[in-house]
């Protein structure tokens, strides 16, 4: 009997994205954006900060993000993200990619009408 995962691997790729998601609602520090996605995908991903960071770097690298450093809620320094003009588009051109494989996965795991007769 194989074991249910208890949290789903990301795909390649899919984190940068899920990053510029979670940005499109505003400004946010590392910590906060792994609780984002942690809270929002119900548990099923979480985003270790040896993968959040390096991520956070290429897309301030590509300057699909901008960062400074500011006061968190507990008043210690904090480097604080922001979605950029550019952020915003590749996001939207991601985001038409995403659907278009996910819909491309429906059919292809949906069993045909020919299939179902075997």
């Amino acid at each position: 009997m194989q074991r249910q995962p208890s949290r789903l691997e990301l795909l390649q790729g899919t984190l940068e994205l899920i990053i510029l998601r979670t940005l499109l609602a505003g400004p946010a520090h590392g910590h906060a954006i792994a609780k984002h996605i942690q809270r929002t995908s119900e548990d099923l991903l979480q985003v270790e900060t040896g993968s959040l960071y390096p991520a956070l770097h290429r897309l301030e690298a590509k300057g699909w993000v901008a960062a400074s450093w500011e006061k968190s809620d507990k008043g210690k320094r904090a480097r604080c993200y922001r979605l950029t003009a550019l952020g915003r588009r590749q996001l939207a051109a991601e985001h038409s990619k995403w659907e278009a494989f996910s819909r491309a996965m429906g059919l292809i795991l949906k069993p045909a009408a020919q299939e179902e007769g075997r």
